[in-house]
């Protein structure tokens, strides 16, 4: 299986504040990929060391075998990057910011940058301070894609856009990987857009990577659990608990199991699948819970 990025025992530290802990998880190449987390779980950072923009502490982040310690070019020129403030310059034409790119970039395909950017009705002659917070991140998208990246890293794409730009935005994204080919990693809080859009999915919390496969498989390997108080040590002993509520006679748990359990359904004890936004959600939580507790 090739490996589109692959962190291995990544850690980062900004004075007293660990950002990433030991992060480790591997995307394969051609998938679709929410990295989702709480704020502050680390997934900005983990991308700007993926292309160079920072440093680990320790541990490393490979992008198609590549580090961009060792080979910053060399990993630059497969990644096409667009962060999350979207640094475009105000003071350009649209035009401008093409040939820019073109100027910037060995492998630049100015003819599909400049379809993408007709295709999203933006003209060339706008200046990028004009736009609208949809349009710039179309015209964002299309210098990521001009250059014609084996990956495409996106730093919450869909921040700031209403939802007929944020509809417009994954339709264009899910139609040029259709296409190309390429591989997407994208950070969100917009668990319907995760849903809709991606095939692999990657949980942050507490600076560590605590879920990462298809999402169908991840979302199958998870149910909820309701049952009365005496049944908590048979959860505990048969799953693993990520979320829990209590009441002096009940529990209720989202809970990960590793295999087959044979629930002893009845009796008050209820077992149903749950959804991707329950899973994420509890995922949130217990990060968030464990934050705080620290």
């Amino acid at each position: 299986m090739s490996l589109a990025l692959e962190a291995v025992n990544v850690s980062k530290r900004f004075g007293r504040v660990l950002a990433l802990n030991d992060c480790s998880f591997a995307v394969p190449a051609g998938r679709i990929v929410g990295l989702v987390g709480p704020n502050g779980a680390g997934k900005t950072t983990l991308l700007h060391i993926a292309v160079g923009l920072a440093e680990p502490t320790s541990g490393r982040v490979h992008v198609f075998g590549i580090s961009a310690r060792e080979d910053v070019l060399g990993v630059l020129s497969r990644v096409g990057f667009v962060a999350q403030e979207r640094p475009l310059y105000r003071g350009f034409t649209v035009a401008d910011m093409l040939e820019l790119g073109r100027r910037l970039n060995a492998r630049w395909d100015f003819a599909y940058a400049r379809q993408r950017v007709a295709n999203a009705g933006v003209a060339l002659d706008r200046k990028i301070g004009s736009l609208s917070g949809g349009e710039r991140a179309q015209v964002a998208l299309s210098l990521a894609l001009g250059k014609r990246p084996e990956l495409l890293l996106l730093d919450e794409p869909l921040g700031g856009l209403d939802p007929l730009a944020r509809r417009s935005f994954l339709q264009e994204l899910m139609s040029t990987a259709a296409e190309s080919g390429v591989t997407v990693i994208l950070t969100s809080h917009e668990i319907a857009a995760i849903e809709r859009t991606c095939d692999y999915l990657v949980i942050l919390g507490r600076g560590r990577a605590e879920l990462a496969g298809d999402i169908d498989t991840v979302v199958g390997s998870h149910v909820a659990v309701t049952a009365p108080s005496r049944y908590e040590e048979f959860i505990r002993t048969h799953s693993a608990i990520v979320d829990t509520e209590r009441t002096e006679r009940q529990i209720s748990a989202l809970v990960r199991v590793s295999q087959a359990v044979d629930w002893p359904t009845g009796n008050g004890l209820q077992v149903r699948p749950v959804n991707l936004e329950e899973l994420v959600l509890a995922y949130l939580r217990r990060a968030r819970l464990e934050r705080t507790t620290k």
